[in-house]
């Protein structure tokens, strides 16, 4: 079973006229709601594929019984969840103007019990956006684990992502994230890449590039048809962590992420066309070629 820490969000969708300076306003001219949270998008994807997965989260005491508890139920996953009956479930508001410039509030809410619970010991894990100090005491007991920092990149110390990367098997980062940590450590992108096994970095359009003991191989991203980037670093790491939990290799397994990806940015919503096994077998096989057999044992 593939193990993922992080949050599970409400999405908040909005279209507005334009972005208002300090004290100003502006029009919503549509807002939409979707299930969301970096954890939760991935386990979900995770789940459409096939996968056997558990979610480690923090939900408000609204979320038992609500539409996204039930669409988890109906996915199948395991949900380990600290609840927090005083506090909303996790909530993020993007605010999109016209020519595609974006603005984010994430509240934190009952994610913020992270700050405080014990952390589980795991045997293969995905830390996805979540409190620092928790996912430090996460990669301190896990057996296998990968990381990527998301949007809470702000959140870590130089302490943080050093006990963090002395811990990990593969990172998973976008090319800003991987800026980010490197500012923070005070160290260059080679010196970065060379303290993991594995280290996957996410470049929008451009693909990805994986670098694994010496070797950098780089995957274009799949052309499709782009309605909303918000969730495809997401639905990659679904795919990835999937087919590598199977036995596929780093690179088969990262095609695989990419394929799972091109899904996600084809509609709104994080969690509105993840892939299944058939289509992603398609549309790889359109992509890539035939997709072969796993070259080694299941890691779950």
């Amino acid at each position: 079973m593939i193990e993922v820490v992080g949050h599970t969000a409400v999405d908040h969708i909005c279209k507005v006229s334009h972005l208002p300076l300090p004290n100003a306003s502006a029009s919503v001219l549509e807002r939409k709601v979707f299930f969301g949270g970096g954890a939760a998008n991935i386990a979900a994807g995770i789940s459409v594929l096939g996968g056997d997965v558990a979610l480690i989260s923090a939900v408000g005491g609204e979320f038992a019984g609500s539409e996204y508890d039930r669409w988890m139920d109906k996915l199948k996953i395991d949900k380990r969840f600290f609840v927090v009956p005083t506090a909303n479930t996790a909530t993020a508001f993007m605010f999109t103007d016209p020519q595609g410039a974006q603005m984010t509030f994430f509240e934190w809410g009952a994610s913020r019990a992270f700050e405080t619970e014990q952390a589980p010991k795991l045997e293969f894990v995905h830390m996805a956006t979540a409190d620092p100090a928790f996912n430090v005491r996460v990669a301190e007991k896990a057996e296998f684990a990968s990381f990527d920092p998301g949007q809470d990149i702000h959140r870590y110390t130089r302490e943080h992502l050093q006990v963090i990367l002395e811990n990990i098997d593969i990172l998973i980062a976008n090319h800003h994230e991987y800026s980010g940590m490197c500012k923070t450590l005070g160290i260059s992108h080679a010196d970065l890449i060379k303290q993991v096994p594995i280290a996957i970095e996410t470049r929008s359009a451009e693909g990805c590039q994986i670098t694994e003991q010496g070797n950098t191989t780089t995957i274009p991203a799949v052309t499709v048809s782009c309605v909303d980037p918000t969730g495809a670093g997401d639905g990659f790491r679904a795919g990835f962590l999937t087919a590598y939990a199977e036995g596929y290799d780093t690179i088969t397994s990262a095609k695989i992420g990419t394929i799972t990806a091109s899904f996600v940015v084809e509609h709104v919503g994080c969690q509105t066309a993840l892939a299944d096994r058939a289509r992603m077998k398609d549309r790889y096989t359109d992509t890539f070629g035939k997709l072969s057999e796993p070259q080694r044992p299941r890691r779950t």
